[in-house]
């Protein structure tokens, strides 16, 4: 089993998978079977086919997962998991996997990765069996974060999206909303950082495009008081979707919400 990347060798790692990306090849991203663990009948413990083999993540490991969905682009900004990954080993004793993981709502797996991490800009359309995933996934402990490219409440994958999670977590009664408004004071905005003022605003959110509004909220769909589906209007993925070596340039990293969004997740 690899041992857990220090900041070093993730570093390195991520420099050999931004090459990879420049290529345009997906062919060598980690697959969800990649990671999980398969039970040997006589001892009764779990391994996993990567550690087996000398690679891959160890459980306790964040796994950036970016879910697939077939109706839209889900593979927009690809830059984000690196700059999470870098500022979750900044800042946190958070052990990071150096590669992104890519999984569908219908996979059996899914229920594996506790941060699950969704965008694009076009229609949100899913299956049957991907609206029980979802389902299942949330009730089971999961974390999907949601967030509009569009950055935009009356566009395409903003009245998708919020109409898919009306199917998936239907409510009776006209006024009712799955997605209600999150307070300030709700624990993802102290989960690491400090944010008394709600979620930070995005240089996106008053760039000409979308409605071109500052969003001073975010949505949620919660299960036993925790926050199961995140879904922001503010355009999160673009603001991060930048080369992580340039972050030292900025006079304030702003990644640092990724860490709250990661640590919520994780405990």
């Amino acid at each position: 089993m690899d041992a857990p990347l220090d900041r070093r060798k993730f570093l390195r790692r991520l420099g050999q998978a931004a090459a990879g990306v420049a290529a345009g090849t997906l062919g060598g991203a980690v697959t969800p079977a990649d990671l999980l663990g398969t039970m040997d009948e006589s001892s009764g413990s779990t391994s996993s086919s990567a550690s087996r083999s000398g690679s891959g993540a160890d459980r306790h490991e964040f796994v950036f997962a970016r879910l697939r969905y077939d109706s839209g682009d889900w593979d927009y900004n690809p830059k984000v998991c690196a700059n999470v990954l870098d500022s979750v080993l900044q800042y946190t004793q958070i052990p990071v996997h150096g590669e992104e993981v890519v999984i569908t709502a219908d996979s059996e797996e899914l229920s594996a990765f506790p941060f699950v991490f969704m965008t694009g800009h076009k229609l949100v359309r899913f299956s049957e069996a991907e609206r029980e995933g979802i389902r299942r996934y949330v009730r089971s402990g999961g974390f999907l974060f949601s967030d509009d490219c569009n950055h935009d409440i009356e566009g395409l994958y903003a009245k998708s999206f919020e109409a898919e999670m009306a199917r998936v977590f239907p409510g009776a009664g006209p006024d009712y909303d799955p997605l209600p408004k999150i307070p300030n004071s709700h624990p993802l905005y102290s989960a690491f950082f400090s944010f008394p003022d709600g979620p930070p605003q995005t240089s996106h959110e008053l760039n000409g495009w979308g409605d071109n509004m500052v969003h001073e909220y975010l949505k949620a769909v919660e299960h036993r008081n925790r926050i199961g589906v995140l879904y922001s209007y503010k355009d999160y993925g673009c603001e991060w979707d930048y080369d992580w070596r340039n972050k030292r340039f900025r006079s304030e990293d702003n990644t640092r919400f990724a860490v709250n969004l990661v640590v919520y997740a994780m405990t």
